[in-house]
């Protein structure tokens, strides 16, 4: 518990002590939280936190922006040392993440079932942070997944957007070559470093690197199988995409106009519309695997989540606060996605003017609602404790299978370098 920093500013400069300030006054909770990108979760928690003291006037907040490297090596160590002291009462944590800190560090969070209704949330989000019934996450922002596309040149090559929906990868391809053939734009830009695009192929299949006791779901997984299979038939059917290499290069692909498509997470929406092509873009769902029962249109790429520590001393004000404005405040979320372009996961935000309303920049389309639409439909999977590991050997292959390699081959070399790495 803190004495309210303003109120001890004046008690001195009426001379006062903090005591005596003590003595008359509420004592104050701060509650510190931890998270990254100033811009978007940074300012998306000021907001939040705004309206939290405007009705709880004797709690402040201390959100500390770091790097997301930084912020997840010191949260790591301060567990591992087994000492509690200097860690804050908020941390945000990204998904793919969160199992690992739960399974290794059990005890270090607070579960939130009986202050949260998990009942209103996208329920791949709460399935990723549940651990033996408990759920430990207030869900934030989606990574759900859509094509962005160039509507002018896929105008000009002959499809409209009704063209793109309900489509298969098979076809996406197909679309992709006479693209590429009628206007000279390659379909996509491909960073063959990148696994990116196989984590947004499996989850839309409901499966993932791990099967639901944390062991490797690799080499006898026939779901695994065909989102690699499927994005090899996109790294050899070489005309319809550019190679590319990092972030710069591969948002350049696009936003330089070069290539006219990207299927990515909502979060790329921002960049997009500061290509300044307005009208001449367009989203439609996300291609599905042909062949999988249950496959979808709806995927994941990247989002995170907030986290209570169990050794915090705010604990209950921390609970309540994520629990009231993050739990139940739709008007917060129509504000963050005006704002910061957040789409949360909070499922009633959808039916909020700002989710309807249309955006000339994509043609008129409700892009906001469509993405809300695709975010209930994301298949829950258990992302495990080992998913950047398995990323890295995924991602070690794609090279080969660009050049026709073995997809046996491939799975095998995964699988290997998988256990070797997790042992």
């Amino acid at each position: 518990m803190k004495i309210n920093a303003p109120l001890l500013r004046n008690a001195i400069a009426l001379g006062l002590s903090a005591s005596t300030l003590a003595m008359t006054t509420a004592w104050a909770e701060e509650i510190t939280v931890w998270c990254w990108d100033p811009n978007f979760n940074g300012a998306t928690m000021q907001e939040a936190a705004a309206r939290y003291t405007a009705a709880h006037p004797d709690v402040t907040f201390n959100i500390v922006d770091f790097a997301k490297a930084d912020l997840e090596q010191k949260l790591q160590t301060q567990l591992a040392s087994g000492t509690t002291e200097g860690l804050p009462d908020i941390v945000l944590i990204e998904d793919y993440g969160a199992q690992k800190y739960l399974l290794s560090f059990p005890g270090a969070f607070a579960p939130l079932n009986d202050a949260v209704d998990y009942s209103a949330f996208a329920p791949y989000k709460v399935e990723l942070a549940t651990v033996d019934g408990q759920t430990y996450s207030l869900p934030f922002d989606s990574g759900v997944t859509g094509l962005f596309y160039r509507s002018d040149l896929l105008a000009e090559a002959g499809y409209d957007a009704a063209a793109l929906q309900d489509i298969t990868w098979d076809q996406f391809i197909d679309i992709a070559k006479a693209v590429k053939e009628k206007t000279g734009h390659p379909m996509l830009g491909i960073d063959l470093n990148d696994a990116g695009a196989v984590r947004i192929l499996l989850q839309s299949i409901g499966s993932w690197y791990f099967n639901a006791d944390g062991t490797p779901n690799i080499e006898n997984s026939a779901e695994f199988r065909a989102a690699l299979e499927t994005y090899a038939k996109i790294l050899t059917t070489t005309e319809i995409y550019k190679p590319v290499s990092g972030w710069s290069d591969y948002t350049g692909s696009f936003t330089s106009g070069e290539v006219a498509s990207t299927f990515t997470g909502v979060w790329m929406t921002g960049t997009i519309k500061a290509a300044n092509m307005s009208g001449q873009w367009g989203v439609a769902p996300l291609p599905r695997i042909d062949g999988i029962e249950g496959a979808t249109h709806a995927s994941n790429l990247g989002g995170s989540s907030w986290y209570v520590l169990e050794s915090s001393e705010e604990k209950d004000a921390a609970i309540d606060f994520l629990a009231t404005v993050w739990g139940q405040d739709v008007d917060f979320y129509q504000s963050i996605l005006v704002n910061q372009g957040a789409v949360g996961s909070f499922l009633a935000a959808r039916d909020g003017a700002a989710y309807s309303a249309a955006d000339d920049y994509f043609g008129g389309q409700a892009v906001w609602q469509n993405f809300s639409d695709w975010l209930g439909q994301i298949p829950g999977v258990n992302y495990g404790i080992f998913t950047n590991e398995v990323d890295a050997a995924v991602a070690a292959q794609l090279p080969t299978l660009a050049q026709g390699g073995s997809l046996d081959d491939a799975i095998a070399a995964i699988a290997a370098q998988v256990k070797s790495q997790i042992q």
